[in-house]
């Protein structure tokens, strides 16, 4: 049986996709063939040296949600007919094969499309927010490019813990549809914000920062740190790949730097993580207090049309594409 699947074939210059026919893939002891509904895009998978290696040809995908059509030996959470979104590679596909420890049930209040956005951004949120970044209520946040997928995952988590919010972004009329989301501080720009920071702060400064951007606000991310603040790196869409570090800054407040990236872990830890954002976030999914905000819903048929979309850098949360 074949099924159509998308493919990211990557060049030192370009990163193309490419509709292939493959055959639909066999679960393992621990896996399940998953009928896909929807699949959120993530810009990571776009950009060359990001998840995309050049001389590389990978399918496509990262997060999804479907139906469980058939389960592994081993397999004991889910039976077939069971509404499941995770972290999914090759989920650009109508049919993916998903780890049982990798897998979570989907909460009823959420839709296909809003599952298949929630996987990667809030996990990564949930990551950098609680697990590592430690942000409590009454703690501020701030959060570079804050109307990305992440951004909007971090916004929301961040307001759940009872914490505080600025958020950055270079056109106010995105920054104007997450006023409902409840984001405190809406600063209208690219770089140049440590004085809007400070002064929401009243000159403490942030405890975390959510660093969607990249080498370019580095340094002035750190800047914007208060004593014992934590600097999260998730993206760096503008390829800077290398920035300033101020030493004495670092060391007398006691500052940490830390990434979020799922590359080098292993399953364990995946399935870990899993487990933890399930006991701790799904709750909140479900009662409705996190929610994707989904910008856009492609057809299948339509991923290069919702590539463009994307990299046309006008959406605001998640851009899907739907079977």
């Amino acid at each position: 049986m074949k099924m159509r699947s998308y493919w990211m074939v990557a060049s030192e210059t370009e990163a193309r996709i490419e509709p292939r026919e493959v055959d639909v893939p066999e679960p393992g002891p621990t896996q399940m063939l998953v009928r896909v509904r929807a699949a959120g895009l993530n810009r990571g998978e776009f950009i060359i040296g990001g998840l995309t290696k050049a001389g590389s040809a990978k399918p496509l995908g990262i997060e999804g949600a479907g139906e469980v059509v058939k389960v592994g030996s081993q397999v004991r959470r889910f039976a077939p007919g069971a509404r499941v979104m995770g972290r999914f590679p090759g989920a650009m596909a109508e049919y993916v094969l998903a780890e049982e420890g990798q897998t979570m049930a989907v909460p009823e209040s959420l839709s296909w499309e809003e599952a298949g956005a929630l996987p990667t951004t809030y996990m990564v949120a949930h990551d950098m927010l609680v697990l590592q970044g430690g942000l409590k209520a009454g703690g501020w946040l701030l959060v570079t490019g804050v109307t990305s997928g992440v951004g909007v995952a971090s916004l929301q988590i961040a307001k759940a813990l009872g914490a505080r919010v600025i958020g950055t972004s270079g056109s106010q009329a995105k920054l104007d549809k997450l006023a409902p989301l409840g984001l405190d501080v809406p600063v209208c720009a690219r770089t140049g914000f440590q004085p809007q920071v400070m002064d929401a702060t009243g000159g403490a400064g942030v405890n975390l920062v959510v660093n969607n951007v990249g080498g370019s606000v580095f340094a002035e991310a750190v800047r914007c740190l208060a004593f014992e603040g934590r600097l999260a790196t998730v993206g760096y869409v503008d390829n800077v790949l290398k920035a300033e570090i101020d030493l004495q800054a670092l060391h007398a407040k006691r500052l940490v730097l830390f990434g979020v990236s799922q590359k080098m872990t292993s399953p364990a830890q995946k399935a870990e993580g899993t487990r933890l954002f399930a006991e701790q976030m799904l709750p909140l999914a479900a009662a409705g207090q996190l929610r994707p905000l989904v910008d856009r819903v492609f057809p299948f048929e339509q991923m290069q049309a919702a590539r463009a979309h994307m990299e046309a850098n006008a959406h605001v949360g998640k851009i899907v594409l739907a079977a």
